[in-house]
């Protein structure tokens, strides 16, 4: 090989490295921390709302739904902002709004001031995405660029699983409202960052008018084969959004209070984490739809997997030795579902994107992709309103039970809890057959157009 061949491999290589700006590593911490924050806070709202606030099951998780809902549909609107006010200012700002409003949940817990604050917290959080994603692209160039998201991505993966390992103590040590407290922290530390240290980075691209991105969410919302693709992998996700809407409450009545819904939880950002790369790299071959649809298959056997405490119970009783530890059977039954979820998002959340994307007329690109989670924004709002209803009918808050009920007694009100998660199993059993329906039905329609 001649040298100057050499000289190339070495360049080549320096670019591949792991250094880059520090604008980026700044950006990645203050992604940390507020993945740590958000997740810390987001995996017990429900349980925040109905204990602390006192909103029953319905309208505790009708608004957890609404406000998870609406924190996907803004970022767009809140990106156009960023651009005009510049990336720093709007660091600034998005951490300054969840520090406050973090801090407050925890100090007021009228249902009007805590609907404010949630509002605000809403607000703060829709910046984060276009910001940090926007630096993380600044920051980087296209030889290097494919390792800087994922650095990226596995920042977000360990800021969400480090919220959820630490508030188990804080609410079981200091009381439920204290995690709130953590949350306000660590965003005030992503706070100090964006004001002392981050710089005021401009991305080199066409500014969108808010009439351009609300054109751009009608094209989306009149374009048939993508809205009903996104209302069928909605049914996916209104599962996966139940982690945050009925396992938490199903988990604490059911197991006890000294149970850990929140490291629960983890289990799904865990398998993704370890099978997502192997999972996309096997269906690479494999057309979006029928990667897709692989998942969705799955997820109802995830549902109906997290209904099956009863049965182990009855087995082996209320506690069953594994490695050393003791696990109640609803514990187990739930690890094996939300493992399951986790394996299904593999199969289904990269190959969705791509599948959005392909559907944008050139130069929208940006646009679309902005609005490709509204399948969230339609499962956390109908998630959170069926998850209120089946908590209040089969897994009622232990509060509004008539007092001076015996064991025996207390225990008929749960008798039939797990057949919350049939509802969910048929959800996802029915989104699976529509998108079978579907590729048949476009495949038949148009037979160039390959799903």
């Amino acid at each position: 090989m001649s040298a100057s061949n050499n000289a190339t491999v070495d360049q080549a290589s320096a670019k591949l490295g792991w250094k880059f700006p520090k604008d980026f590593w700044l950006a990645n911490l203050m992604e940390l921390c507020e993945r740590a924050a958000y997740y810390g806070f987001f995996i017990l709202l429900t349980v925040y709302l109905t204990d602390l606030v006192g909103f029953d099951d319905f309208w505790g998780n009708t608004i957890a739904g609404l406000f998870a809902g609406f924190l996907y549909l803004l970022p767009p609107f809140s990106g156009a902002i960023s651009d005009r006010i510049g990336f720093k200012n709007g660091l600034i700002l998005a951490f300054g709004l969840l520090t406050i409003g973090y801090f407050f949940l925890g100090v007021t817990y009228s249902k009007v001031s805590v609907i404010f604050f949630l509002i605000v917290l809403m607000v703060g959080a829709s910046f984060i995405k276009p910001l940090i994603t926007g630096t993380v692209a600044k920051t980087s160039d296209q030889a290097n660029r494919a390792r800087a998201f994922s650095i990226f991505y596995w920042i977000v993966n360990i800021g969400a699983f480090s919220g959820k390992t630490v508030v188990p103590w804080i609410r079981k040590g200091l009381g439920l409202e204290y995690i709130n407290f953590f949350s306000a922290g660590m965003s005030f530390i992503a706070l100090l960052l964006a004001i002392f240290l981050f710089r005021n980075l401009e991305l080199k691209t066409e500014r969108k008018s808010f009439k351009e991105i609300l054109n751009g969410l009608i094209k989306i919302l009149t374009n048939a084969r993508l809205i009903i693709l996104t209302l069928i992998i909605s049914g996916f996700w209104l599962i996966q959004g139940q982690l945050y809407q009925s396992m938490p409450k199903f988990v604490l009545r059911m197991v006890g209070e000294d149970a850990n819904p929140e490291w629960l939880a983890n289990v799904n950002p865990f398998v993704v984490m370890m099978f997502v790369i192997i999972i996309t790299q096997l269906m690479r071959k494999k057309s979006a739809v029928n990667s897709m649809m692989v998942g969705m298959f799955i997820m109802p056997l995830s549902a109906f997997s997290m209904s099956l405490g009863p049965w182990l119970q009855g087995m082996f009783g209320t506690e069953i030795p594994l490695l050393g530890i003791l696990f109640h059977p609803y514990t187990i039954m739930m690890i094996v579902g939300i493992g399951l979820q986790g394996l299904a998002e593999c199969f289904i959340s990269p190959r969705f994107l791509e599948f959005f994307s392909l559907q944008a007329p050139k130069g929208e690109e940006g646009i679309y992709l902005g609005f490709s989670h509204l399948h969230s924004f339609i499962s956390y709002i109908a998630g959170g309103v069926i998850s209120g209803f089946l908590l209040e009918k089969y897994c009622p808050d232990p509060k509004i039970l008539p007092q001076g009920l015996t064991e025996i007694q207390r225990a008929a009100y749960y008798t039939d809890a797990h057949l919350i998660w049939y509802y969910f199993a048929a959800i996802g059993l029915t989104s699976a057959i529509a998108l079978i329906i579907y590729k048949w039905y476009y495949n038949r329609k148009d037979k160039q157009f390959a799903v």
